[in-house]
């Protein structure tokens, strides 16, 4: 299984700690990193995943950003903006789209007691590739099989 991570630098003493823990957890579950793309901000990451996801060497893309809170409302409209292309171009690429951004409304301080966000969204990544997997297109004759996901601890 190969999974690419896209990482915002804004906030970057934040989303580096995160990318740390995603690379290390995605090498103890025996999952390749194939590609790793930094982007300057979360609302930035749309472009860069549909051209991953285009990829026959990508199985799954995992977001790593962190969304502080500012005296706008702009880190909402960051986030959602992140969120709804992780959906839309997860459908249309029939590829799972794992989000590991924290926010909106959160300190900095809160940003890093929740840099194990990244650890969860490899997690979900490598469980979605399998149950896609698992449920395998209409044109298979193989029954579907129900996946229950493992938590590690």
């Amino acid at each position: 299984m190969r999974l690419a991570l896209i990482v915002s630098d804004f906030n970057f003493d934040v989303t580096s700690l995160m990318l740390d823990r995603a690379r290390s957890h995605a090498g103890t579950l025996g999952v390749e990193v194939s590609h790793e793309v930094h982007v300057p901000g979360v609302f930035d990451m749309g472009p860069a995943i549909k051209k991953l996801l285009k990829r026959k060497d990508v199985d799954a893309v995992v977001l790593i950003g962190a969304v502080i809170k500012g005296d706008t409302k702009h880190d909402e409209v960051v986030v959602a903006a992140a969120a709804n292309a992780a959906v839309e171009l997860s459908i249309e690429f029939d590829k799972h789209v794992a989000l590991g951004v924290t926010g909106p409304g959160m300190t900095h301080i809160q940003a890093l007691d929740r840099v194990d966000n990244a650890k969860r969204a490899v997690e979900s990544a490598v469980s979605m590739v399998r149950l896609l997997k698992d449920i395998g297109d209409e044109k298979d004759s193989a029954p579907t099989l129900v996946h229950k996901p493992q938590r590690s601890g």
